[in-house]
């Protein structure tokens, strides 16, 4: 767990004991490549960090799969929508590579923000970090160019590099064979 006690740390000042009663919520989970997280019209009930790897969110259009987030290594993420309405989802969510995750049931989260104002705090910059990338993901899609947001996207992680050309293409709102020639383009 030493990748989110670092990750904590870098966020709030916490009391060694208090971040030792935190950390006592979680639990690591493994998960093969393609295996998922989270299925559609299941029911969303835990945060998570990424300690190594990553993960998709996708929903289905019309048969075809959408992928509408990447989350890596030392980041949280949750299916918000469906965690907080307690509706099923209407995500699929899906190991990239070999993938762990800490997570921790939204009960526990809960309790703990009640119990610890410091880890209301890091929930709340949590959450405004992901909003933050969700407002920018939004302006790059609509002021750059496709090859812009391919370049932009390898900078998230390596693990970009890993990802199947059609998966990548639909995140980057791009045909799989816009992405192939824009790949060329660059080497």
């Amino acid at each position: 767990m030493d990748e989110l006690v670092h990750f904590i740390k870098s966020k709030i000042n916490i009391d060694d004991g208090d971040l030792e009663c935190i950390l006592s919520y979680f639990k690591e989970i493994s998960f093969k490549k393609d295996k998922y997280v989270l299925k559609e019209q299941h029911f969303s009930t835990n945060y998570y960090f990424v300690k190594s790897g990553g993960v998709r969110i996708w929903f289905d259009k019309g048969g075809e799969p959408v992928t509408a987030w990447l989350i890596f290594e030392n980041d949280f993420f949750a299916e918000l929508s469906g965690l907080k309405s307690g509706k099923p989802t209407r995500f699929n969510i899906q190991a990239i590579t070999e993938t762990t995750l800490l997570a921790i049931d939204k009960n526990s989260m809960e309790y703990l923000y009640e119990k610890f104002p410091q880890w209301q705090c890091f929930g709340r910059i949590i959450w405004e970090n992901a909003f933050l990338k969700v407002i920018n993901g939004i302006i790059s899609y609509q002021t750059l160019t496709a090859e812009e947001r391919y370049l932009e996207a390898m900078q998230q992680s390596n693990l970009v590099q890993k990802i199947p050309l059609k998966q990548l293409a639909s995140f980057l709102g791009m045909t799989p064979t816009s992405l192939s020639r824009i790949r060329k383009q660059i080497r």
